[in-house]
């Protein structure tokens, strides 16, 4: 009796790598080896990258409510605290979209934030 060879399994294998690695430079996409290795690194990338884009979501937020707090006479610190001394409990997100996207809420928060900080 022959032996059975898994070369249809293999076969499978190695193309869904090669799909995998498709927008790949060079034998990065074409030889099985060097695809493996470059998926392997892909995927690690796309891991830490998922985690580190929080932080830079939560960078941008700060860069906009920065600006918008300006325009109304405060740093972003000073924002923040006086935001804190009126026991105002929104997060940055919420902030940031709101100083996009409703300029007169945010003023509002604004002279709060100023008004606590005064007193």
């Amino acid at each position: 009796m022959p032996r059975a060879k898994g070369g249809v399994v293999t076969r499978r294998r190695h193309n869904k790598v090669l799909k995998l690695t498709k927008g790949h430079k060079a034998t990065n996409h074409t030889l099985y080896r060097r695809a493996h290795e470059s998926m392997l690194h892909a995927l690690d990338y796309a891991y830490c990258h998922r985690r580190e884009r929080k932080g830079d979501m939560r960078r941008l937020w700060i860069v906009r409510i920065n600006a918008a707090a300006r325009v109304g006479g405060l740093s972003y610190n000073q924002f923040i605290n006086g935001l804190r001394k009126a026991d105002v409990i929104i997060n940055r997100k919420t902030l940031a979209d709101m100083a996009v996207s409703d300029p007169s809420s945010f003023s509002k928060l604004l002279t709060l934030a100023s008004d606590k900080l005064k007193s």
